[in-house]
């Protein structure tokens, strides 16, 4: 198996942690290691998620094979994965390494049980939404192996253009004979996730940001963006064009674009298997924006995260930046989920199929959804927000208090 041996790594041993200096982080204290990465003592343990372990296990024989260091490949539950690193790391019972999410982020660092990741030189070799998403407070805490973003599937069949603008695309579907050409989930409590690419084209985020990331003192949500973007969702809705609806759930959503009621559907790549499978000639376009500006989806990030309380941090720096960082296993982890790899060697190779392409196209434009603490405040009431916009509650008003809420839960 072919290992991306970094030029900022030596190969018989690799600078400690902290000495690797990623431009725009924070200045870390520089130390030496005492021992090569193939003299570490021990074993390391990788938590991964259980559907991934054959797609690593090439990667953590090639490590033993090349250092002597064994790489034992824990398969965990998704959903439970990240509670059981912040329980167990303190204890010392924790993995070196955990496979997660970006947006976990906040919540590690708060919780003291993650280390500084230093790219080095390496930064370079990822998209840079990868690497954004990998930053918490101007410090590198993720090693990206994924990016996943939302983007507009649309039947050629039925309309063979793709829309150039949200009316465009309307209008498109209309002329194709459809009394519903755009569908995408909403719900009773609405879904701001699936909102928040027309809401960004008003010039709204949640959050201002700087250098080190999101403010969560900048809020921005409530802005004069904001409050533009919540008027145009009312005409939208109910008393409106009708073309937001919070009776459309995701099931609905994917029933209307599979059946050919509805030519295009906002959604993620997680769906188009099932399009495919239903005969649909999909194609991956552009979100179509509502204005001038462009429509950006969040992106998640997926990657690997180190512990704080590992006793072999050279070692499992090692394994992360040079194995799980290269291209091979970058690869081997998209063929195991058809995710775009956060590796920009890597998404190249695999954006030869035209389906993760349109994905690679929308996410140039996509920004990390906030993984800073306070944007727990925000979800509980953004998305009812919208769901009463769309169900025809006064856009402004409704728009004002939901910032007042989310400012006033970020205060407490």
């Amino acid at each position: 198996m072919k290992v991306n041996k970094k030029s900022a790594v030596a190969a018989g041993a690799i600078v400690a942690v902290g000495m690797l200096t990623l431009a725009g982080c924070a200045g870390s204290t520089e130390t030496a290691p005492s021992e090569s990465a193939g003299e570490s003592a021990g074993t390391l343990t990788v938590w991964v998620d259980a559907e991934r372990v054959d797609a690593l296990q090439a990667a953590a024989d090639a490590y033993t094979e090349e250092t002597g260091v064994a790489v034992e490949l824990v398969g965990k539950d998704n959903a439970t994965i990240k509670d059981d690193f912040i329980q167990q790391v303190p204890t010392g019972r924790g993995p070196d390494i955990t496979m997660g999410a970006h947006d976990w982020l906040g919540e590690l660092s708060t919780n003291g049980v993650v280390a500084p990741l230093e790219l080095g030189d390496s930064a370079a070799d990822y998209l840079e939404v990868a690497v954004n998403a990998s930053t918490y407070e101007g410090t590198v805490y993720m090693l990206p192996y994924a990016v996943e973003n939302i983007a507009v599937l649309r039947n050629a069949d039925i309309v063979p253009e793709a829309a150039t603008s949200f009316d465009d695309m309307i209008a498109k579907g209309a002329a194709a004979g459809l009394t519903q050409p755009f569908v995408v989930e909403q719900g009773v409590e609405g879904n701001p996730y699936h909102l928040y690419p027309f809401q960004t084209a008003f010039g709204a985020p949640v959050f201002g940001s700087t250098a080190e990331g999101y403010n969560p003192d900048d809020l921005q949500i409530g802005n004069a963006g904001g409050e533009e973007f919540a008027a145009w969702l009312g005409s939208q809705g109910k008393n409106g064009t009708a073309v937001f609806n919070t009776d459309i759930d995701g099931a609905i959503a994917k029933e209307n674009f599979l059946n050919g009621t509805s030519a295009f559907w906002l959604t993620g790549p997680w769906n188009v298997g099932s399009a495919i499978d239903a005969g649909i000639n999909v194609s991956v376009d552009q979100v179509p924006s509502p204005t001038a500006e462009v429509a950006q989806p969040f992106a998640g990030v997926k990657g690997f995260f180190l512990s704080s309380e590992s006793e072999n941090q050279v070692a499992a720096t090692d394994f992360l930046v040079n194995y799980l960082g290269s291209e091979d296993v970058q690869l081997s982890l998209f063929e195991a989920g058809n995710i775009l790899p956060a590796l920009s060697a890597a998404a190249e190779t695999a954006s030869s199929d035209p389906i993760i392409a349109g994905f690679a196209a929308v996410g140039a434009d996509a920004v990390p959804m906030p993984a800073i603490p306070a944007m727990g405040s925000v979800w509980q009431y953004w998305g009812i927000a919208q769901a009463d916009v769309i169900n025809g509650a006064d856009p402004t008003a409704t728009w004002q208090k939901l910032a007042a809420d989310v400012q006033a839960a970020i205060a407490q």
